[in-house]
C-alpha cells in the first residue's frame, strides 16, 4: 500500500445527526429514540469524548432495525479513565465505549462488566482509527513526522494521561516509533521525555478538550485520532492532519455493564460490529474492525506505511502495567516528573 506522504485533506462532508448529544465534559443528558415511537426501554451510554459524531450515526441506524426499535438511550461522554471510575462509583450505564482496554478492565475488577466482555471475534473492539497529527491550514511549521514535533519552538497539545485514553495512544505512538516497536525502550522513553518536557505546553483532561483547545489557538500541533481531525475539517474547521509514515493503531472497546437491560444492551453492542453498523463508523471516520468493510471504505481513508499495535508492545496487561501504572509506570514517571 502506498504510503502517505505530507499533509492529507479530506472533502469536507457533512456529519448527519438525528440526536441531540452531550458536551464533552461528562454530563448525561435524556436523549430518547431520536424521532421514533415511545421507547419501550433506554439504554444508558458512557463513553470517551470522541465517537460522539459515530454515536450520532450508529444510534439512529440501530433504532431502524427490530432489536432496536423502541429502544432509547440516556449519553453521557467525558474523559475515558474519568467515566470509567465514574462507574465504579456508580454512574448508571448499559453499555460503555472507551478509548482503551483498561478502562474496561477496571469495571471487570468492580464486577460490573463479565470477564467474557472480550471472548468475541473482534476481541471486544467496536471500531478504531490511528493517531494523527493535525496542524494549522497550510501547515506552516512543515509537520510531516513524529521528529518534527522535537523542531525548536514546535509547541503541541495532547490530553494528560491520567485522565485520558487518548492520551494514552498519543504516547504510544511516538513511543513504538522510536523504540522500532519497543525493541529499543530506551530510544522511545528519550523521546516521549522530550516531547512532554519541551513540546507538549498544554494537557487537557481529555481529547475533545484538547482539540478545542487547539482550534482556539494553542499549539501548532494536536497529536489526535485520525477520526477526530476528520470530523474537525468536515465542521470546516481550519485544520489539516498528517498520518505519519510511522504511527499507531487504535483499538477503541465497547462492552455489556451488567445491569437491567442486558438483552438490549448486547443487541446494541452487536450492532455496533455488525456490516451495518461497521460501514456508519466509517461514514463518521472510524476504521472499521470488520475486514470486508474495512476493504470496501479503504478508499475514504488515507494510505498508511508502517503502524504499530498493542499486541506488537505486548498488550495492554503489559503495556498498562510497564508505562502506565499510576506509581511505577515509565511514561507515567516521566510525564509526572515533566509536569511538575
Amino acid at each position: 500500500m502506498r504510503r502517505a506522504r505530507g499533509v492529507i485533506t479530506l472533502t469536507a462532508l457533512t456529519v448527519a445527526s438525528a440526536l441531540t448529544l452531550t458536551a464533552c465534559g461528562g454530563g448525561s443528558s435524556d436523549d430518547s429514540d431520536g424521532g421514533s415511537t415511545k421507547s419501550d426501554v433506554t439504554l444508558s451510554l458512557v463513553g470517551y469524548a470522541v465517537p460522539q459524531p459515530g454515536f450520532a450515526k450508529v444510534i439512529p441506524g440501530f433504532q431502524k432495525t427490530e432489536a432496536g426499535k423502541k429502544i432509547g438511550f440516556n449519553q453521557s461522554y467525558g474523559a475515558s479513565g474519568d467515566q470509567s471510575r465514574k462507574v465504579v462509583s456508580g454512574l448508571s450505564a448499559d453499555v460503555v465505549a472507551f478509548s482503551v482496554e483498561p478502562d474496561v478492565t477496571r469495571l471487570v475488577k468492580a464486577d460490573k462488566v463479565d470477564a467474557s466482555w472480550n471472548a468475541g471475534q473482534y476481541k471486544g473492539i467496536g471500531f478504531g482509527s490511528v493517531v494523527s497529527l493535525v496542524v494549522r491550514k497550510g501547515n506552516p511549521k512543515g509537520i510531516k513526522t513524529w521528529d518534527d514535533l522535537l523542531k525548536p519552538g514546535v509547541e503541541v497539545v495532547s490530553p494528560d494521561p491520567r485522565s485520558s485514553g487518548s492520551a494514552k495512544w498519543n504516547l504510544l505512538a511516538p513511543y513504538a516509533a522510536a523504540s522500532d516497536g519497543g525493541k529499543n525502550t530506551q530510544a522511545g522513553l528519550d523521546f516521549v521525555s522530550k516531547l512532554v518536557t519541551d513540546h507538549i505546553k498544554a494537557r487537557p483532561s481529555s481529547g475533545r478538550d484538547a482539540s478545542d483547545l487547539f482550534l482556539q489557538g494553542t499549539g501548532d500541533v494536536l497529536i489526535s485520532y485520525e477520526n477526530e481531525a476528520i470530523n474537525l475539517q468536515r465542521q470546516g474547521k481550519d485544520i489539516e492532519f498528517i498520518d505519519p509514515p510511522v504511527t499507531f493503531r487504535i483499538d477503541n472497546p465497547v462492552a455489556v455493564v451488567k445491569g437491567s437491560h442486558p438483552t438490549e444492551a448486547k443487541a446494541f453492542v452487536d450492532y455496533i460490529t455488525s456490516p451495518e453498523g461497521q460501514k456508519l463508523w466509517a461514514e463518521a471516520g472510524f476504521r472499521p474492525v470488520d475486514t470486508t468493510v474495512a476493504a470496501a471504505t479503504a478508499s475514504s481513508f488515507p494510505a498508511l506505511g508502517k503502524v504499530w499495535t498493542i499486541d506488537d508492545l505486548g498488550g495492554w496487561t503489559k503495556v498498562d502495567k510497564d508505562l502506565f501504572d499510576k506509581d511505577n509506570g515509565l511514561l507515567t514517571k516521566l510525564y509526572a516528573k515533566a509536569t511538575g
